[in-house]
């Protein structure tokens, strides 16, 4: 299943460490960020939670840049 969400990020260099972030979160088959729209794709392994992958998909963006948001 892939999803789309809004994404508050700053500069496109974060936006590229956040889709390297995300891709190797738990749950998550691919990520794509586009810094230009403000919007991260994710695609969800077969079986797992949209919601609790995408709160870990938020922690791992939190690392890279701390003020970053994910509209859930």
């Amino acid at each position: 299943m892939k999803k789309t969400y809004k994404i508050e990020v700053d500069c496109a260099n974060c936006a590229n460490l956040m889709e390297s972030e995300a891709k190797k979160t738990d749950g998550v088959a691919n990520a794509v960020v586009n810094f230009m729209t403000q919007k991260m794709i994710v695609e969800f392994e077969e079986g797992k939670d949209p919601k609790a992958v995408m709160k870990n998909v938020l922690k791992a963006c939190k690392k890279v840049e701390p003020d970053c948001e994910i509209e859930l």
